[in-house]
């Protein structure tokens, strides 16, 4: 089995998963904002389609609304507890009807027979987990997509200003009061994390020219028995544009949600949020600019592409 599954495995099926993941929008600034900008561009798209799979699917949150709006979905995740914080909010929802839940990973697409969805969707960058399968993966995707494909990957460009900022987390908190335990750890190691950091330039080096987060370090945590971060593939959005192309997609767009706001300080957009005029006013202004194609690569951490089958 290849490190890319072994450590996927272990880190999302940690039991908090599910129900910390349905909850990100309550405590991050940064996946409002990303998750507001996937939504519009999933309503703008739905003409003829009836039929969804959403690849490393978490706790529900576009499975459930697509099939609320009357969608038959696949919801396709590695991890148990999303799938069963799924299943409860799709109880909730009275959607449970339409939809059909299954355990697997990406990199394990062949039971699918090719053009079996009318919408292939896959957010908050699972493919770029499946390094060094992660262009295989991709194909994968398109081939059993029938119109259109919806998919978001780790952005090289967005990644890199992380490793000369080792705080960038607190700017997105909503409520330095949640009881997330890393809302907690950001707001507690937040001085000390100042205090440390040095910017290592062969590592922004190094991840410039071959997109890699990870590596052996995450291995070595795996095998004493940890549940590490991911190894990621980061991409550019050229070479996100060419992989596509490659696999026969066509009317590729690009996106970068987050990047106008990362640009803001966190007084500000507390201040955006918890006002209900001025958050529609500054999301509907961030879905425009963010659809930009000269900002896209600069997204918060993911770089979204749609495209049909023709």
């Amino acid at each position: 089995m290849d490190y890319s599954k072994k450590i996927a495995e272990r880190q999302w099926n940690l039991p908090d998963k599910g129900e910390l993941e349905s909850r990100r929008e309550e405590t991050y600034i940064d996946d409002i904002i990303q998750k507001d900008h996937i939504q519009r561009k999933l309503l703008e798209r739905l003409d003829g389609i009836r039929t969804v799979f959403d690849g490393g699917a978490g706790s529900g949150r576009f499975s459930i609304l697509l099939a609320k709006l009357g969608c038959r979905v696949t919801h396709f995740d590695i991890s148990q507890p999303m799938i069963d914080k799924a299943k409860e909010l799709a109880a909730a929802e009275g959607v449970l009807d339409r939809m059909t839940f299954v355990k697997g990973a990406l990199e394990e697409l062949g039971d699918y027979a090719d053009r079996s969805f009318d919408l292939v969707m896959s957010f908050d960058a699972p493919v770029s987990y499946t390094y060094p399968h992660q262009n295989r993966v991709i194909g994968e995707l398109a081939r059993i997509a029938r119109k259109r494909i919806m998919i978001s990957v780790s952005s090289r460009l967005g990644s890199l200003p992380y490793l000369c900022n080792p705080v960038q987390k607190n700017q997105f908190i909503l409520n330095e009061s949640a009881d997330d335990p890393f809302v907690q750890w950001c707001v507690a190691n937040r001085e000390n994390a100042i205090q440390a950091f040095r910017f290592d330039l062969r590592r922004a080096e190094q991840v410039l020219a071959d997109g890699l987060l990870g590596g052996q370090r995450e291995i070595e945590e795996y095998e004493a028995g940890k549940a590490p971060w991911c190894i990621t593939y980061t991409f550019l959005p050229d070479e996100l544009a060419r992989v596509l192309q490659g696999f026969g997609v066509q009317n590729i767009a690009l996106s970068g949600p987050g990047a106008y706001g990362r640009t803001l300080p966190r007084e500000i957009l507390v201040k955006l949020m918890s006002d209900a005029d001025q958050r529609r006013d500054f999301l509907d202004f961030c879905y425009r600019f963010d659809s930009n194609p000269y900002v896209c690569g600069l997204g918060k951490d993911n770089l979204l592409a749609t495209g049909d089958i023709i």
